[in-house]
């Protein structure tokens, strides 16, 4: 438990504003730092991805020195080039993780094949390194993709190292602020990098192959950065901690630049998406993809089983006109008058009655029942006619 509690307060005391932290948990450590309580400095971040820092009363930590000491910036790389007539120093960067340097694009202006080119860290002596420092070749330049060498914006590159670095007291990361971080509040700021002499020969002694340092004092606008010092880190101390930030990159200078030749630096923390995104730290921001149009769907009827077909009807024959049956007049008999009866004579012989003559034959007929009934019909009014009459 004692160890988890001691993991725990040193991952919150790392610095908060927006930083990756890989090597040893943590970046913007200084482990073999040197007094750096009388510089302070102020910096101007309104101008975008460009800053601006100096002034002509500059206090130089290295101008009449050997150098700094080992290991007092332990993030500054020196990016370097094998050609037919030795190797020579480049550019500068910083380490922003163990496989990670931060520079500017400048730097690989019509560099052509840079797989013979290597990255020395953990050095302040170009001449001699020391054991403390680490070799790595490129792997791959990532330049800004709005970079023009014909325009002063967007002048900054990733380097991608073959292999990660292991830190130590002489190599450690470098911090990149994100926006929360007020950089123009940072108090205390310095610039490293190793110093090229122009052909004149006119710069201050010391300038060279050694690692250099200028601090300046608060109210100055602009900082001095001489030329070859391009990708040389611009540090700032946080203002509550003891660590710093990569605020900027040395994007230009010229000759030994002085009052009325300001250094110019790229900032990083413009770029700080720009950064993690190359890195695959984050995925990149896109546009989500419009909606696909529904895929129209086919429905498939199984086939319906087959149906043997219904036999079509015959046609049922019309009936023949038959005539319609001629009715036949039925002989009535007329109905007989009853004699009245005679006086009974006496004994006289009883005349027998007269057979009744058989009545007429008649010939069957099948008639329609509808005839037959309207026949029936007629034939009983008939009969009842005749029964009104006789009454």
């Amino acid at each position: 438990m004692a160890l988890l509690g001691l993991l725990v307060l040193l991952a919150l005391a790392g610095p908060v504003g927006g930083t990756w932290d890989t090597c040893r948990g943590t970046c913007g450590l200084r482990p073999l730092d040197f007094d750096h309580s009388s510089v302070s400095a102020n910096y101007d971040h309104s101008d975008g991805d460009y800053a601006a820092l100096g002034s002509s009363d500059v206090t130089s930590l290295d101008l009449d020195s050997p150098g700094v000491p080992s290991g007092a910036w332990p993030g500054i790389v020196s990016v370097q080039a094998t050609l037919e007539n030795g190797t020579w120093h480049m550019c500068s960067g910083a380490l922003i993780s163990p496989q990670w340097v931060l520079t500017v694009a400048q730097c690989f202006f019509r560099s052509g094949d840079t797989s013979a080119w290597k990255v020395l860290i953990g050095a302040t002596d170009l001449a001699q390194p020391g054991p403390e420092a680490q070799r790595r070749h490129i792997g791959k330049v990532l330049k800004h993709q709005d970079y023009s060498n014909d325009l002063p914006g967007n002048n900054i590159a990733l380097v991608e190292l073959d292999q990660p670095v292991e830190c130590s007291d002489y190599i450690q990361l470098a911090c990149v602020p994100d926006s929360s971080l007020a950089v123009s509040e940072l108090k205390t700021c310095y610039v490293a990098g190793w110093r090229a002499t122009p052909e004149n020969g006119q710069c201050p002694p010391g300038a060279g192959d050694k690692l250099g340092t200028t601090g300046t004092r608060p109210g100055r606008p602009r900082a001095e950065a001489k030329a070859g010092d391009i990708g040389g880190p611009l540090v700032c101390k946080d203002n509550t901690g003891d660590y710093f930030w990569l605020v900027g990159l040395t994007s230009w200078g010229k000759g030994c630049a002085g009052d009325k030749r300001p250094g110019v630096f790229t900032a990083t923390q413009h770029f700080h998406n720009w950064i993690q995104t190359q890195m695959g730290t984050v995925p990149p921001k896109t546009e989500p993809p419009p909606p696909k149009p529904p895929t129209p769907t086919i429905e498939i009827q199984p086939p319906a089983p087959e149906l043997e077909p219904e036999p079509e009807p015959e046609p049922e024959p019309e009936p023949e006109p038959q005539p319609q049956p001629v009715p036949i007049p039925v002989p009535i008999p007329e109905p007989e008058q009853i004699p009245e009866p005679e006086e009974e004579e006496e004994e006289e012989e009883e005349e027998e009655p007269e057979p009744t003559p058989p009545p007429p034959k008649f010939i069957t007929v099948s008639f329609p029942k509808a005839i037959l009934l309207r026949f029936f019909r007629n034939l009983q009014e008939f009969v009842e006619f005749l029964r009104d009459k006789l009454d």
